[in-house]
């Protein structure tokens, strides 16, 4: 199964023309946008946070390598 070509996809938007008609076309057009921008921004959103908790976590990781106990300053 491969990537589909041009040929490919002028069928289905030929296909898809005659079950919805040209005038609904843009409002698909926008809502599939619409919905793939908020997509990348959960996607994004989702991926900051996880960088955001690996990182702190090297943070205090460092930091606790780093103190030294308070016993072994005798």
């Amino acid at each position: 199964m491969g990537s589909l070509g041009i040929g490919e996809i002028i069928l289905i938007l030929v296909i898809f023309l005659l079950l919805f008609g040209a005038k609904r076309l843009p409002e698909f057009a926008r809502s599939l946008g619409k919905s793939l921008k908020e997509f990348k921004k959960a996607t994004s959103d989702i991926t900051s946070e996880i960088d955001d908790a690996v990182n702190s976590k090297q943070i205090d990781e460092k930091k606790s390598k780093t103190e030294v106990p308070k016993d072994s300053e005798k």
